[in-house]
């Protein structure tokens, strides 16, 4: 799959096949749940599941991080999005240490179709905390409180990631292009750009950056992050 002389070898963004394979990212889904436009990065079939071509992968790896590298250096917003239970976590770190906006909860619809109704509830968020902040709440009974603290910790969970994003993102990072397929259908009527991790069970061409690799194990995603967060820190200074 790749060549003894490749084996080792990193470009500008230490990216290595190695390494890939190490933390599994050439781990696919199942031959028999393969979508029809990965197979040109497959390589082949092992215990009937399907293994990711590594030299693909860092080929459109490098692509989607030479745009996140102008993207950022442009002071443009990159959105992360990551709702599946076991990548949310990770998607949030790495969104928090670059100082990006995040969804990980439920994907709301209309976050980006209709953003300005969006907008409003971050204005009311905002609102609410600020009051909180000055001690605005305690004229109310302890019983007013409580439910204004209920609606606070609510529109955290809904809205927390974005709460300081204050227009359209220019591009979204999908950490699973199934469980979050309605953040792309926005982004495509909105003309977001889409960076995505693309499973061997998905259509690559939805995004504008696919990066082919195992979507699923913790060890493929946290790598993928790594370098993302990488360049954006980098990208930023």
């Amino acid at each position: 799959m790749v060549e003894e002389k490749e084996k080792n070898k990193k470009d500008e963004f230490g990216i290595n096949p190695e390494e890939m394979a190490n933390a599994g990212l050439h781990f696919g889904h199942r031959a028999s749940k393969v979508h029809p436009k990965m197979k040109p990065y497959i390589f082949g079939v092992r215990n009937a599941v399907h293994i990711i071509d590594l030299e693909k992968t860092t080929e459109k790896f490098r692509e989607a991080l030479g745009f996140i590298k102008k993207l950022i250096s442009e002071n443009k917003t990159l959105l992360f999005v990551g709702t599946k239970v076991q990548v949310k976590d990770m998607a949030r770190d790495v969104a928090k240490e670059c100082d990006l906006p995040y969804i990980i909860e439920r994907w709301l619809g209309g976050t980006l179709t209709n953003f300005k109704t969006i907008e409003k509830r971050l204005e009311y968020f905002k609102e609410l905390e600020g009051k909180k902040e000055k001690g605005e709440l305690k004229k109310y009974t302890k019983k007013e409180q409580a439910k204004i603290d209920h609606k606070i910790r609510n529109l955290e969970i809904k809205f927390g990631g974005i709460k300081n994003m204050e227009k359209l993102p220019e591009a979204l990072f999908i950490l699973d292009m199934k469980k979050d397929n309605l953040a792309i259908k926005e982004a495509k009527k909105k003309g977001v750009k889409i960076i995505s991790i693309a499973d061997t069970n998905v259509d690559p061409t939805l995004a504008d950056y696919p990066i082919p690799a195992n979507d699923d194990a913790i060890s493929s995603v946290k790598y993928i992050l790594d370098k993302v967060k990488e360049v954006i820190l980098k990208a930023k200074k």
